[in-house]
């Protein structure tokens, strides 16, 4: 029975990891070869003719040549907003209605993590940290964001969706909209009064900005940078964290009761509100660690630094499925991937005319015909993946 238990709990961790490798290879796949078949077809046109002029290559060997370090940079960002759709699908699964505040959860952790380390960096302790003390100090800096974001989004339910639980689902998305204009004047206040700036640069330290080469292709050098490493890895750990919290523990299997039904889970003796609180914290924490990863990645941070994350989450949700873990996951692998083919290529393929700035609208306007043709998102709902 133990070994029984064992064998369980082992593929409740395989499990999410073998989806990942699938959906990444998936995603980096189907994009790779709709921009070869866009190569092929725009060769001898005038962009193609430019890259010759301009580069030496042709169109079809400058997408082979870059194709690498886009695919990298989408697997980053696609795991960034797959860490926060999590949060969007957790609350959904629950609740049944969208928690347009998550946005501003994502932006309180971000910038809790980044003034911890501000503050470290004046106290003149990052400087001396070694490689491994840099990675402890940003592990610190992750807790505290997920901290911050975790009781924010627990004080929200108990405040502004609680007391609305029984009302129609429109008067709950109300507040949430209010709740996160509410929370980015809070942020802005707050930096005001304390630093008096609203723009906050997350410190430089340790190694996080050196590059790994992974391979060479020619004389072209692919690599990776360390900070983009740490991004991946540490939304991979969370996410089979999340998995195994849901799919095997008892807290889990409460958390599936009562996205299933309320009434009846509370007959069995499950404490619902606890449940939903728990939700939200975990969701909340998830979105405050992706905060820290994404000012990471980016550097730099405003009070309306979640708004446009926030919503390319809420896409990738939609996008795999509203309510499906497993769907919030390959939404952020797609949307991620989407998004970066077209800020690498668009600018090339129009010769100017759409730059990279337009690759949300790319992304939003596949949102549209995925939603068209098939409006429970790629996965659609599975009730045995609901939290």
């Amino acid at each position: 029975m133990r070994h029984f238990m064992g064998s369980v709990n082992l593929r409740q961790i395989l499990m999410p990891i073998g989806q990942m490798a699938i959906f990444v290879t998936g995603a980096g796949l189907l994009c790779s070869a709709v921009m070869l078949v866009l190569a092929l077809l725009f060769r001898g046109s005038g962009a193609d003719q430019v890259l010759q002029a301009t580069q030496g290559v042709g169109i079809l060997t400058y997408t082979l040549n870059s194709l690498p370090q886009v695919l990298i940079d989408g697997v980053t960002i696609g795991f960034v907003y797959a860490a926060i759709a999590l949060g969007y699908t957790m609350v959904y699964g629950v609740l049944q209605f969208i928690n347009f505040a998550h946005s501003e959860i994502f932006a309180i952790g971000a910038f809790c993590g980044v003034e911890s380390l501000i503050a470290l960096n004046g106290l003149g302790v990052l400087a001396k940290a070694s490689a491994m003390g840099s990675f402890l100090y940003l592990g610190l800096a992750l807790v505290i964001g997920m901290a911050a974001s975790g009781g924010m989004a627990v004080l929200v339910e108990r405040v502004a969706y609680r007391p609305l639980r029984s009302s129609p689902t429109l008067i709950a998305l109300i507040s949430a909209i209010g709740v996160s204009f509410a929370l980015q004047d809070i942020i802005r206040l707050v930096e005001s009064m304390t630093s008096g700036q609203f723009y906050r640069v997350i410190p430089t330290f340790g190694n996080f900005d050196e590059r790994i080469t992974l391979f060479r292709i020619g004389s072209k050098i692919i690599d990776i940078q360390v900070k983009s490493v740490v991004v991946i890895l540490a939304a991979v750990v969370m996410l089979v964290a999340l998995n195994y919290l849901v799919g095997s523990t008892k807290v889990g299997k409460a958390i599936r009761a009562v996205s299933q039904d309320k009434n009846t889970a509370a007959l069995m003796g499950i404490n619902v509100n606890a449940m939903i609180s728990l939700t939200f914290l975990v969701g909340g924490s998830l979105g405050g660690a992706a905060g820290v990863l994404y000012a990471l990645k980016f550097t730099r941070i405003d009070p309306f630094v979640g708004f446009m994350p926030g919503i390319k989450a809420f896409a990738a949700a939609v996008l795999g499925g509203i309510g499906n873990l497993t769907g919030a996951l390959l939404g952020g692998m797609v949307l991620g991937m989407i998004e970066s083919f077209a800020g690498a290529y668009l600018g090339t393929y129009t010769m100017g005319s759409f730059g990279a700035e337009y690759k949300d609208m790319v992304a939003f306007l596949i949102l549209i015909l995925v939603i068209v043709f098939r409006p429970n998102g790629l996965l659609g709902e599975q009730v045995s993946q609901k939290a």
